[in-house]
């Protein structure tokens, strides 16, 4: 009878030193609960932080991303064991800058004519994946898979305030790096080919919750990648002393396929769930 005491009370001493560990004092759960969320950022910067508080050259750490090519990355918990990964970049954007240069129509040097710079593009990332958890107090091994698929492309538009023309064979340019008074043709397009990337991978890591709901985590990957740009093309003009001429040329295309070890998840990351 006093042995199956004794056995009940370690028991009981065993599961509520667990419980206990797995709850904050003020009673907070430690872990994720099925239906949270979370997200996870670059901890590089914070363990620098810490790291340098006494040695008087610290500086604000920076909330980054965890992955590149600026992927945001986040959590669905299903339940104690299993999560859904999700990664997602929707990015389109432009870009114009004027740079002053001479008009060549007036002999006046204070008469300013502008040339027009534009620049845009779209960055698409979609991905996803199943993340289980093996575990049961604050450190975990994390494994599973996902998939990333991406697509971009890129575009500079150039728009000279003076043109060719007979009494003007030379004109001016004030953007960087075009011809300016030497009669070379000079860059009105550029148009990068479509990129398009795909990766698949299996990953194996570990997570460790250091306070409610916020851990510090890592992990390596093992998987195929493969990436493909189409053909791009630059258009340019130039003048024979009676004629401009436009001409447009292709850029070639590339791909690229392997397979091999990754480390793709970043170095420690650090993740909040909500």
């Amino acid at each position: 009878m006093k042995k199956s005491l004794l056995v009940i009370a370690l028991a009981s001493a065993t599961t509520f030193a667990s419980a206990q560990d797995m709850n904050s004092k003020r009673g907070t759960p430690i872990l994720p609960e099925p239906g949270d969320y979370s997200i996870g950022i670059d901890a590089v910067p914070f363990l620098d932080y810490f790291g340098n508080l006494m040695n008087g050259s610290n500086s604000a750490p920076s909330f980054d991303f965890k992955t590149s090519p600026f992927v945001i990355s986040g959590l669905y918990v299903k339940d104690a064991n299993t999560a859904y990964r999700g990664k997602i970049r929707i990015g389109f954007g432009s870009n114009t800058v004027n740079y002053a240069t001479s008009n060549d129509a007036t002999a006046d040097a204070n008469d300013q004519s502008f040339d027009e710079v534009k620049t845009g593009g779209k960055a698409i990332y979609l991905g996803g994946g199943l993340q289980k958890t093996r575990g049961k107090h604050r450190l975990h091994g994390i494994y599973g898979g996902e998939a990333l698929i991406g697509l971009e492309s890129s575009k500079t538009e150039h728009t000279f305030a003076n043109a060719f023309s007979a009494t003007n064979p030379l004109p001016s340019s004030g953007i960087p790096g075009q011809p300016n008074g030497t009669g070379d043709p000079r860059t009105l397009e550029v148009k990068s080919g479509g990129e398009f990337s795909f990766t698949l991978r299996a990953f194996v890591g570990v997570e460790y919750f250091f306070a409610p709901k916020m851990s510090l985590s890592g992990e390596f990957g093992w998987g195929l990648g493969l990436s493909s740009q189409a053909e791009g093309e630059t258009t340019t003009e130039s003048f024979d002393g009676t004629t401009v001429k436009t001409q447009t040329s292709k850029t070639g295309k590339s791909s690229s396929f392997g397979i091999d070890t990754d480390n793709s998840g970043g170095s420690i990351n650090l993740n909040f769930y909500f």
